[in-house]
């Protein structure tokens, strides 16, 4: 996006739209762009004419093209929030955790302990802690999310059509997902297909808790045996859907809850494993497969087990 300097004025704004926002609805652009300013003013600004395209009146739905000239009224905006605070140590992970980037996206291998987003009393994530570390870098955005807790592969997009492409990837069944989780007890089977929907609630304390509901939508899961120990079993996690905590609630349904689950878990049976070290979720976003966006090639990716729950697997005793 170009602002045009010999179309500037003290009143109007001329925005050029470039490669970033092409397909981008109208309303989710002037949300962005002009941060501060409510909605309702925002769509009253389009809806009066006041906001134009090619210097014509659009719906806010219009969608956005290469060149397309927007102009924006005179409006008070908001500062700019610098006051975001980033952990060093985020910073320091990110860094040497990317697994993969091209023109369009990254892969990175998340840190486990750390939100993907800001929000609900999180002042900054990956997200915010990425764009910190590179300014220069006009677009950013997740492709999708993973708990906090949870560590692995995490895409974010460069470009806005790349995006685009990965989400309707993620909407069919053009990307695997395969996680690493180590399930409470021993899992005899060594593969069983999970298909019980999930409904979403929010809870009295405002945290997210999802249960088996016949009133929710559906979910699916595959799980295999890897390797048994005397209480625990290693698997892997194949997430047909991609419902809120589906993994975790589908563990605690075949009646093996992910080790050292607070939300889902059992209270002993943490207990006992934290005993033993495990102090945080077992559940790794491991692998991914899709087609890449531009080129069409099918890429692979692998995040290695952290070495925290490496060490801890170490010390169990195989069956």
């Amino acid at each position: 996006m170009n602002t045009p300097p010999d179309q500037i004025s003290p009143q109007v704004q001329w925005l050029e739209i470039s490669e970033d926002n092409i397909e981008q609805r109208l309303d989710n652009f002037l949300i962005s762009y002009l941060k501060g300013v409510p909605k309702t003013r925002i769509y009253r600004m389009v809806r009066k004419g006041e906001v134009r395209v090619n210097k014509g009146r659009v719906d806010v739905s219009y969608k956005l093209a290469l060149g397309d000239i927007v102009r924006i009224p005179p409006v008070r905006v908001a500062e700019k929030n610098d006051d975001i605070i980033v952990q060093p140590t985020l910073k320091f992970s990110l860094e040497n955790h990317i697994l993969y980037e091209d023109d369009g996206f990254i892969v990175l291998n998340k840190p486990a302990g750390f939100a993907v987003h800001g929000g609900s009393g999180i002042n900054s994530g990956v997200i915010e802690a990425l764009r910190q570390i590179r300014p220069q870098q006009k677009f950013l955005e997740l492709v999708h999310r993973l708990d906090k807790e949870t560590s692995g592969c995490l895409l974010i997009a460069k470009k806005r059509s790349v995006l685009k492409v990965l989400h309707e990837l993620f909407r069919g069944d053009g990307i695997q997902k395969t996680y690493l989780a180590l399930l409470s007890g021993q899992f005899k089977r060594k593969k069983q297909r999970v298909d019980v929907p999930l409904l979403k609630n929010v809870n009295q304390g405002g945290e997210r808790m999802v249960t088996v509901s016949q009133a929710g939508k559906s979910a699916e899961t595959l799980f295999t045996r890897l390797k048994q120990f005397q209480d625990a079993t290693l698997v892997h996690a194949a997430p047909k859907t991609g419902r809120t905590h589906q993994i975790r609630v589908h563990a605690v349904w075949l009646g093996h809850p992910i080790v050292a689950d607070d939300r889902y878990g059992e209270n002993e049976v943490n207990k006992t494993f934290k005993k033993r070290g495990y102090k945080r979720l077992f559940l790794h976003a491991e692998q991914l497969q899709f087609a890449h966006p531009v080129t069409g090639a099918i890429l692979h990716f692998t995040a290695p087990l952290p070495n925290d729950l490496q060490d801890l697997l170490n010390n169990e005793k195989p069956l």
